[in-house]
């Protein structure tokens, strides 16, 4: 594991531990050259997780890309990166659940929309409104009308 600090290809784990959801390793590691501390995770091998967009053409899932729209969403809320995290595992989960390898990004986008309702009005508005893509305040009003 490359060191974040220095760039050193080589670390020792220092501890080991399973995440909550049990489905991820947590391991704090020492890099054999600075001797800085950081942590990784480390998740199952799976097979890749399609995406395929509105316009008809697929990319692999990445799981950055949706948590950094959420984070996005999320910002200035009192919301943590853990518990985007939890909800992006939650959906990671219902998706492995459901034996499928292409997700079409409205569910993807649906999916997450119905767990922040769950966590924070605001950040559902916010990620509803890029996510929907408004053209008119209507279109926002509605989207108002119907999260009520």
């Amino acid at each position: 594991m490359r060191c974040p600090n220095c760039s050193y290809l080589d670390s020792k784990v220092v501890d080991s531990r399973p995440s909550d959801d049990g489905m991820t390793i947590r391991r704090r590691r020492e890099c054999l050259s600075c001797g800085r501390r950081f942590t990784t995770y480390e998740r199952l091998g799976e097979s890749p997780l399609t995406v395929t967009k509105s316009d008809g053409s697929s990319e692999v899932y990445n799981r950055h890309k949706l948590f950094r729209g959420m984070l996005t969403a999320c910002a200035k809320r009192p919301i943590t990166s853990d518990q985007i995290n939890a909800l992006i595992d939650d959906i990671e989960s219902e998706l492995r659940a459901s034996n499928t390898n292409q997700i079409a990004s409205k569910r993807l986008g649906d999916m997450a929309l119905e767990r922040l309702a769950g966590l924070d009005d605001v950040a559902y508005i916010r990620f509803a409104s890029v996510y929907k893509d408004f053209k008119s305040i209507e279109e926002f009003k509605q989207a108002l009308e119907d999260y009520r």
